[in-house]
């Protein structure tokens, strides 16, 4: 299992398309928004770094755009057709 660490938050990788992760962006990008969500998605357009939070389906916050089960279907959908792409899960 690989594992990064972005603004002393650790994350465990599940998917990393075309090597998507860059952690000095990241640690520029993520900020305390992004801390109460499960999940970060993040895809690359046009040179830029986009992100979205999401929860465990378990989670009572998960409503159908952002509940984890969904990401292939925002991947497809929301974001450019074969882009870099990551998800990662905060480690509590």
């Amino acid at each position: 299992m690989k594992k990064i660490e972005i603004n002393e938050i650790e994350y465990k990788v599940i998917e990393d398309y075309n090597e998507a992760i860059d952690k000095e962006v990241l640690k520029e990008k993520i900020t305390d928004y992004y801390s109460g969500f499960d999940y970060i998605v993040g895809d690359w357009a046009y040179g830029k770094l986009r992100l979205k939070g999401f929860y465990d389906r378990d989670n009572k916050k998960a409503k159908d755009h952002n509940n984890i089960d969904n990401v292939k279907k925002y991947i497809e959908e929301k974001c450019a057709y074969g882009c870099k792409w990551f998800e990662i899960k905060k480690i509590d």
